[in-house]
């Protein structure tokens, strides 16, 4: 309960009093001296995805006075992070580290937090709780909504009534965006349908495209995806003629006939708060979270895709999301028949954040 009222409070003081709110974590103190920021991707930082989105982002800090981005790029979620992040500190002086994948956090973050407690760490997904060292922190953007709304586009460009969905593993954030695909179709095509096939890593470009290809090959007519790269996916997708609904960046530009709008991050939110606090030396707090109505995420501007229909019903349902409608309103049962949700729930609530399985109406397995 206590994370929760946290964070509710967080949401209620909004981007812009973030800042102000923070606990005192020590930057503060040095707030005379050079910020070195170390970010540490997964991927590469020109991935047309997660990673790229962090990347482009991560540019906005390099503009500010004082402070030096140190980057690596391509680090598996192993103890190769933690080496990456002790070379930074050792051998850049990073004051500051952004571990920007969700295997990062426990315990590779966690230890080095303890392990160094004049540096700052802050990582993107929201597992920092109270009790986890002072100097971590989440940063957040719940992209679900945004898929949300690829879901409401999807459900209107579909013949077939059949949405495909490649996605990775089955962790909570990739079931949310799954599931919220799967609730944006039917608010506007109760016949939708979402089959999904985790291919089992972030990256696994071959077997991305044999997901696509045989999703396609089962009637989905409309591809999205929840990768860190989703180039395979959508380049696969529009070689064949079919709809595509991207993924973490704009993948537009792949997919010049079949590409509808996508879910987009934007971590410049972030990182401009992060930014305007270093620059006035100020702390950075320990989490952050947001969406639609904080500005935390975007859809990419409509493409040839799209039809005139499903941009109004998008458009919609962007402007509910930013005046706080739910996506989840029970009673909903998993595709196994048990109820998950009874009631409505606010898009913040942190029991989503544990989400551990596939609605009524996703073909797929999450074992």
């Amino acid at each position: 309960m206590t994370q929760f009222l946290s964070r509710r409070s967080i949401l209620k003081a909004g981007a812009a009093g973030l800042a102000a709110s923070a606990l005192p974590l020590g930057l503060a103190a040095r707030a005379q001296q050079p910020i070195v920021l170390g970010a540490v991707y997964v991927g590469p930082r020109d991935d047309f995805g997660w990673n790229q989105a962090h990347a482009v982002a991560m540019d906005i800090l390099k503009q500010v006075p004082g402070v030096t981005v140190i980057e690596e790029e391509n680090v598996p979620e192993t103890d190769a992070v933690s080496q990456s992040m002790e070379s930074m500190i050792n051998l850049d002086g990073a004051n500051l580290i952004l571990a920007t994948s969700f295997g990062y956090y426990n315990p590779f973050v966690v230890e080095s937090a303890k392990k160094y407690p004049d540096v700052q760490f802050r990582h993107a997904a929201p597992l920092w709780k109270e009790g986890d060292p002072t100097n971590a922190g989440s940063y957040f953007c719940y992209l679900n909504q945004a898929h949300y709304v690829n879901g409401v586009a999807a459900g209107l460009s579909t013949t077939t009534n059949k949405i495909g969905f490649v996605a990775a593993k089955p962790i909570p954030s990739v079931l949310s965006n799954i599931n919220s695909v799967l609730l944006g179709a039917r608010s506007v095509n109760p016949e939708a349908t979402v089959q999904v096939i985790f291919t089992g890593e972030w990256s696994l470009p071959v077997r991305e495209a044999e997901a696509a290809n045989a999703l396609i090959d089962a009637g989905c007519d409309v591809i999205t995806c929840h990768v860190d790269g989703p180039k395979v996916v959508v380049e696969t997708a529009e070689g064949r003629g079919v709809k595509t609904c991207g993924h973490n960046a704009s993948q537009a530009p792949l997919a010049p006939k079949g590409f509808i709008t996508g879910a987009e991050y934007k971590w410049e939110t972030i990182y401009k708060l992060y930014a305007d606090a270093l620059a006035k030396g100020e702390a950075l707090p320990n989490f952050i979270v947001g969406g639609y109505h904080n500005d935390m995420i975007r859809n990419t501007p409509y493409g040839a895709g799209a039809t005139p229909e499903a941009i109004k019903a998008a458009d919609a349902a962007i402007e509910g999301l930013k005046a706080g409608k739910p996506i989840y309103v029970g009673p909903l049962k998993d595709n196994t028949g048990k109820l998950v949700i009874e009631g409505p729930m606010d898009n913040y609530d942190p029991v989503l954040d544990g989400m551990g399985y596939l609605l009524e109406g996703v073909q797929g397995s999450t074992t």
